[in-house]
């Protein structure tokens, strides 16, 4: 007669805990349409960055946002605005009496408006007016798709850049890119699914550093990769010296053995496995990251397209052809922030705005438009979609100083999108007549982002994770897709 194992409660609750945890986090992942297919009898392991379907067919693949830190001046940049040229010198009252002091952060440094210091001229067969400081960009807006309505709630650096990362202004929640990979996954098992590359010329972070890529309360296996600007591109990739590669399979060997025993009785430990994917792939990138990043490979004359060796702009150059190598490689979402701190030191033009965006337009001017013309020549552009944006856009008003700035404006920025199904040589929405506020067609940061998952296939209602009892989601609870732009 076969004899019945007795268990004592404890044992009872620890296996049938565990049971139940695992039925509960398998209905969860089916809920969101993760969980892995079973092969024969046993299922494969959850793997966080494999790749997932999106919602609903859509072009874009992948993402890189050339974000313009400091807060770019949308009427010297793409917003061509004929009445400030008409009104150029009187007072910013007489056109629209609500004006404040505190509109923008220096309140004591209130001029008067100021037409644009650059020359506007049509370009493309869309016929759109560019600044001069964009001599090759300006010849790809028949690939973009530009927003002239675009606004914001706060007027000040480190909130602003965290919401157009992350959909409010504070730090602590998911940036696009941990929202985009979390939803997506990766297309690439040797790279990280997402790569942030910052200001290589010792002018700093933007301001919030890495909580600007930062996952949030996600898994951490989302957040942002940072390549440093200088010295090895990725912290304690290369393995020590005096270690063969033998000797480092065994190690790894041993400690997936030790890993494996870990997790065996906490299987509902997603969190867990996660962590033990990130070592592995940490081991995978030893071998593929270098190859990604070095350039050697590429032909002087697609090195002088992106104005790689001209010392004005080698820093983005670079940056922007390695951003070409990753997407191509399967890296899901690229961040290329220009410009440092804040003032000079970025995009930040409080003083002499002519000099500053002259300076910084030259270093991204040719890069970024070798990387829109490098990436449609490859066939990448149409499932690639590209962005530029800041976190703001300025006022039309002086700042007064030796040489005139302009204030931080979070009532009205630009942006545009190319590739990745945008419309091409379209326009959306449009600010008032001297560019201080936002007037048809208005689009919140929220807006954008709901259309930048839009393209990616992706609903941004159904785009939650669920955190301390409540589902959040990149567009907080508003959001509209801006259709027209949508190719």
């Amino acid at each position: 007669m076969m004899s019945i194992p007795l268990y004592s409660r404890r044992q009872m609750l620890s296996q049938a805990g565990c049971g139940f945890g695992a039925l509960g986090l398998a209905g969860l992942l089916d809920d969101q349409g993760l969980l892995s297919s079973a092969s024969g009898a046993e299922a494969s392991s959850i793997n966080p960055l494999a790749p997932r379907p999106a919602h609903f067919s859509a072009k874009a693949k992948r993402v890189i946002w050339l974000f313009i830190n400091g807060g770019p001046s949308h009427v010297d940049t793409w917003d061509y605005k004929p009445g400030l040229v008409e009104r150029d010198g009187k007072s910013i009252r007489e056109f629209d009496p609500t004006f404040k002091n505190t509109t923008g952060f220096f309140k004591n440094a209130v001029g008067n408006l100021m037409k644009s210091p650059f020359e506007f001229t049509p370009r493309g067969e869309c016929g759109k007016m560019v600044s001069s400081i964009f001599p090759t960009l300006g010849e790809h807006v028949d690939k973009m798709a530009f927003i002239h309505s675009g606004f914001t709630e706060s007027n000040n650096h480190s909130p602003a850049l965290f919401a157009m990362n992350t959909g409010v202004p504070r730090m602590g929640l998911p940036c696009v890119g941990s929202w985009v990979t979390y939803g997506l996954g990766s297309e690439s098992s040797d790279l990280p699914a997402f790569v942030v590359m910052t200001d290589p010329k010792g002018r700093g972070l933007p301001k919030g550093h890495a909580a600007n890529w930062s996952a949030g309360f996600l898994p951490g296996v989302f957040q942002g990769t940072h390549l440093r600007p200088k010295g090895p591109p990725i912290e304690n990739l290369s393995r020590p010296q005096h270690m063969t590669d033998a000797a480092q399979k065994r190690q790894l060997k041993l400690l997936d053995q030790l890993n494996s025993l870990h997790l065996e009785s906490r299987r509902a430990d997603g969190e867990l496995e996660a962590r033990i994917r990130s070592y592995e792939l940490a081991y995978r990138m030893q071998f593929a990251a270098p190859e990604a990043l070095d350039l050697k490979d590429e032909p002087q004359h697609m090195l002088d397209q992106y104005g790689i060796g001209d010392a004005k702009c080698d820093h983005v150059a670079r940056q922007c052809l390695v951003a070409r190598r990753l997407v191509e490689r399967g890296v899901r979402f690229i961040q290329i922030y220009s410009g440092g701190m804040e003032n000079q030191r970025s995009w930040d033009g409080h003083a002499d705005i002519k000099g500053n965006h002259t300076q910084f337009a030259g270093e991204t001017d040719r890069p970024m438009g070798a990387l829109l013309a490098d990436l449609e020549q490859r066939g990448l552009l149409e499932d690639t979609l590209v962005v530029w944006c800041g976190e703001f856009g300025r006022l039309p008003i002086a700042q007064k100083g030796a040489k005139p700035g302009r204030d931080h404006n979070p009532h009205c920025f630009s942006a545009w999108l190319a590739g990745g199904g945008a419309k091409g040589g379209t326009t959306y929405g449009s600010s008032d007549e001297v560019g201080f506020k936002a007037a048809d067609n208005r689009v919140h940061l929220n807006d954008l982002h709901a259309t930048i998952l839009h393209l990616l296939g992706m609903e941004h209602t159904r785009l939650t994770y669920k955190y301390n009892g409540r589902h959040f989601r990149l567009t907080d609870v508003a959001g509209d897709v801006v259709k027209d732009v949508v190719a």
